[in-house]
């Protein structure tokens, strides 16, 4: 399937085929095409908690107001960030890149970030939803469907899976074989709403 045709064809599916699995070579491909995602300074904040355990499933399905798709699908990923990523290793960002651009970004990585805590945490969130769209958009070209879910208790998600100090969830990802097709694309805010040129 072809990138447009992917755009247009992705929705919120709320009903998987319980019983498909994805191979081991699909999940990887979702992964790899997931990782080629941009992020601010190319620190990859995201952190993928891809839940199998079909217990730990039932439990945030209970966290996530029943919500079936959470143990239905295929794969549910827990889409996190770590907030404090810019200041791990921040060398291993920019190890491909020529000395002077390394020379250049890395110290002012630290110089973006550090006294600025809002800012750290809206782009560990703007990364996280960077990865989160660009697999519902492999998922899609894959033949798959997904659906993003923000309907949880993120506390008790959190305790679930054992978030870390400095990470946040952004989302939870279920992705697999829908069984329905979704009604007509509900509607669309008028172009002249959401496009302006050069101010509002």
């Amino acid at each position: 399937m072809d990138t447009f045709q992917a755009i247009r064809e992705r929705r919120a599916i709320k009903s998987f085929d319980a019983t498909h699995r994805f191979s081991q070579q699909e999940e990887d491909l979702l992964i790899d095409m997931a990782t080629q995602a941009p992020s601010s300074f190319n620190i990859q904040h995201w952190r993928l908690v891809n839940v199998k355990d079909t217990e730990l499933r039932a439990r945030i399905r209970a966290a996530a107001v029943d919500q079936p798709q959470v143990t239905d699908a295929s794969l549910l990923y827990v889409i996190c960030a770590d907030v404090k990523a810019w200041q791990k290793e921040p060398n291993r960002y920019y190890r491909n890149a020529p000395q002077e651009v390394q020379n250049l970004l890395v110290p002012w990585m630290k110089d973006f970030y550090e006294y600025n805590e809002q800012l750290q945490r809206d782009e560990a969130v703007r990364s996280a939803s960077f990865i989160a769209h660009t697999m519902m958009l492999s998922a899609k070209a894959m033949g798959y469907d997904s659906c993003p879910l923000i309907g949880f208790n993120p506390i008790e998600v959190a305790r679930l899976i054992n978030l870390p100090d400095n990470h946040i969830i952004a989302m939870m990802l279920a992705i697999g074989k829908g069984t329905n097709l979704p009604w007509p694309k509900p509607g669309y805010v008028d172009r002249k709403e959401i496009l302006f040129e050069n101010s509002f």
